[in-house]
């Protein structure tokens, strides 16, 4: 079993900052792909930023320059830091894995998502 924990969303004002975490526990072989995702109320879920095992990154568009991904390899943890929030931001954000299972599978994990609320 692989488990996804997610921590450190919350309510913040416009052009504040929060950090995301992501730490996956559980028996598997490795870690490939890891990524942050987001659905607003009403939309599509989208992702937000991604980080491949050789930290080769990718942002959406609308997060360019703002947030940032980073991976521990060792840890096995993802994080996201956001600054600048707007209230566009606002969303539940989902921590996504790729995860190579024992019997070499790979399989698609994702967390539970979390809050992150960018309001005055």
């Amino acid at each position: 079993q692989v488990q996804l924990v997610e921590s450190g969303g919350g309510l913040v004002q416009p052009g504040g900052s929060l950090r995301l975490s992501c730490a996956l526990s559980g028996s598997f072989f490795s870690v490939d792909d890891m990524g942050w995702y987001r659905q607003a109320p009403g939309e599509q879920r989208e992702l937000v930023a991604g980080i491949s095992r050789g930290n080769s990154t990718k942002y959406a568009d609308s997060v360019k320059g703002r947030f940032t991904i980073s991976r521990d390899n060792v840890q096995n943890t993802v994080n996201l830091q956001m600054n600048s929030l707007k209230p566009e931001d606002t969303a539940v954000y989902y921590c996504c894995v790729e995860v190579i299972r024992l019997s070499r599978q790979k399989i698609t994990s994702w967390g539970q998502g979390i809050q992150v609320t960018v309001s005055s």
